[in-house]
């Protein structure tokens, strides 16, 4: 009796249950950067830390694991990107228990600090396992479940979070281990050894990328904060004292590392020593570079608008952090709804016209509720917003990643993947630093505006305003809670409904970036490779890929 063809074969099952390990790392990582927003109100009690470690606590997770990007992905093709994988989701479940048990604020820090490190190796190593272990049309499928995974789980961190602060704070590190130890489990069973390819570290190219990866990263999320060129706070010998904020010294640091690092790599590339830690060759690929450009552009929009829309929901429409947590989880529900449609349609649409349908998808959503956005939004109408937001980031994150890595060779699926992980998450970090400072500079604007409006004095209106800005608005409701002042809190939410209409439009604009971006992407040759269908890359035969090269 023969073998049914529709019946997928055991090594095509294995394939399937290692992407399911594969997207609860990604999600891990993806998740750890939304849920402490929710529980830091319990940590600072309980811990009774300041402003500064709170601040710390969230951002120094996202700054490591920026700075890591480009060196993990090289090492992801040194050592293999199955057993690098490993180590990482091992290093950010340790890193999970150390923040869970901390008893300060320093030590969570700490936690916080490996876990980046664990994050910055599980993201690249992720990617270079899609793109070795799927090939055909399959491969748009594993895209579209990895790129889901991204969108659901940055929806689902707040939704966690809300319900875990109702218990302990601690649970929402400590939920991580469980999670790493059915990842471990799955990787070890399901997916194979991967290739590994002989060769060194560029030390010198590391520490540079490190160091302007790493400060570029700090001074785009931390702009707002220390000022971005007169000093709001002190950092080290930068603040009043010199008249001078940390982050215009930081970002001409980070630019200064960078093009060195620039100027390295490319004539690494073109000698026959060290191999370069980024293959600049890789950038003849026109797929890669202007992929690339899409991605970085498309990560501004989506992941600045996630910043900024809980505190518009919990502090102007005064939703309580569990609402405000279901309420983005939609966000999962359209993104993963996206998923299950790509498989029927990345065959005949290709990725790259998926991408343009999340793009228009993600635009319309944010036009939906942030034009009429208000302080008395009917919540059904946002929910059908973020739930067609939701679909676009399932279309356009998944497949942007599959156009970017479709001609990349299988020997340097680790550096490739690094690279568009590092587009990436510099690509989110650009957004939240611009369209936070876009939300609050809004805010405090028309806030000062309107209550000069309610007869204020313009001195004391700018004070209030400021102050209700530096809270990120979460004075609102104490302001509502005096009939003295309950207009003034009447005014801010609708100053902050005000904000976030201009962050909707923003967002669109950026998006609509993206799409003219895809159009600098060329089309596959008739007869030659189809996106979706294989590429020239994944037509080499296993034998060959693997042939001289150890296994991990």
């Amino acid at each position: 009796m023969s073998e049914n063809p529709a019946r997928p074969s055991p090594a095509n099952r294995d394939a399937w249950l290692g992407l399911v390990a594969i997207s609860l790392g990604v999600s891990l990582v993806v998740v750890d950067f939304t849920i402490v927003n929710v529980v830091m109100p319990p940590i600072i009690d309980d811990l009774e830390i300041s402003a500064f470690g709170a601040q710390w606590i969230q951002e120094s997770y996202a700054i490591v694991l920026a700075a890591l990007l480009l060196v993990m992905g090289r090492f992801s093709d040194i050592l293999g990107a199955r057993r690098l994988f490993m180590v990482g989701t091992v290093i950010f479940g340790l890193a999970s228990i150390a923040a869970a048990v901390s008893p300060t604020g320093e030590l969570l820090i700490a936690g916080r600090f490996a876990q980046g490190v664990g994050g910055a190796i599980i993201m690249p190593t992720s990617l270079a396992l899609l793109n070795l272990t799927f090939r055909g049309p399959d491969r748009g499928k594993a895209f579209a479940v990895w790129g889901s995974t991204i969108g659901a789980a940055a929806a689902v961190g707040p939704l966690l979070g809300g319900w875990l602060a109702d218990y302990s704070w601690r649970w929402s590190f400590g939920i991580n281990i469980a999670v790493v130890a059915l990842i471990l489990v799955g990787v070890m069973k399901f997916l194979r050894p991967s290739p590994r390819q002989p060769g060194r570290i560029d030390a010198v190219g590391a520490v540079l990328s490190v160091l302007g990866l790493g400060l570029l990263a700090f001074a785009l999320i931390e702009g707002r904060n220390y000022g971005w060129w007169e000093p709001r706070k002190d950092f080290g010998p930068f603040g009043d004292g010199t008249g001078l904020s940390v982050i215009p010294v930081a970002l001409v640091a980070a630019v200064v590392c960078l093009a060195l690092f620039l100027f390295l790599q490319v004539r690494l590339t073109r000698g026959n020593g060290t191999a370069p830690l980024m293959d600049t060759s890789l950038f003849r690929i026109k797929s890669f570079s202007t992929g690339n450009i899409a991605t970085l552009v498309i990560a501004l929009a989506e992941f600045g608008m996630l910043a900024v829309l809980p505190l518009w929901l919990q502090y102007a429409l005064d939703y309580s952090p569990v609402r405000t947590g279901l309420l983005v989880f939609v966000v999962a529900v359209g993104s993963f709804f996206a998923s299950g449609a790509s498989f029927g349609m990345v065959e005949k649409t290709g990725p790259v016209g998926l991408v343009r349908i999340g793009l228009v998808l993600e635009a319309a959503g944010l036009l939906l509720f942030g034009l009429p956005a208000s302080s008395d939004s009917q919540w059904w109408v946002i929910a059908i917003a973020l739930f067609l937001y939701g679909m676009g980031v399932g279309f356009a994150t998944a497949q942007v990643t599959n156009v970017v890595l479709a001609d990349v060779p299988p020997r340097q699926a680790g550096q490739g993947s690094g690279i568009q992980s590092a587009a990436r998450q510099l690509g989110s970090a650009l957004g939240i630093a611009a369209l936070t400072s876009t939300f609050f500079t809004a805010l405090t604007s028309d806030l000062s505006d309107r209550l000069v409006k309610q007869g204020t004095p313009e001195a004391g209106a700018d004070q209030l305003s400021s102050a209700v800005s530096d809270s990120a608005g979460a004075m609102i409701s104490g302001l509502g809670d005096n009939p003295q002042t309950a207009s003034a809190a009447d005014a801010a939410r609708d100053a902050m409904s005000h904000a976030i209409q201009i962050n909707g439009c923003t967002c669109a604009a950026l998006l609509t970036l993206g799409m003219l971006a895809t159009f600098l992407i060329p089309r596959p040759k008739q007869g030659a490779q189809q996106w979706g269908e294989g590429t020239a890359s994944d037509a080499a035969p296993d034998a060959e890929i693997n042939a001289g090269r150890t296994h991990a």
